[in-house]
């Protein structure tokens, strides 16, 4: 795999474990202000690794596989 194949998967995985975590926030045992806090933040950095993937891959590209990613997790 090249380079740009190796960032790409890194950023997709790095989405995944973000939304696996906030997912778990939101449905485990935590309560109160910290977890809506704690679900922003991870909201907030799947946004910002989803621009990173965007620049590597174009938007055309990288919203299937962002979406692809959510739909697997």
């Amino acid at each position: 795999m090249n380079a740009q194949g190796s960032e790409v998967a890194r950023l997709l995985r790095q989405i995944e474990l973000e939304y696996q975590a906030a997912h778990h926030a939101l449905y485990g045992l935590s309560a109160g202000s910290s977890k809506h806090e704690f679900i922003t933040k991870k909201m907030e950095r799947m946004g910002a690794l989803h621009q990173e993937l965007t620049t590597l891959v174009g938007v055309d590209e990288a919203t299937p596989l962002f979406t692809a990613v959510l739909e697997d997790a």
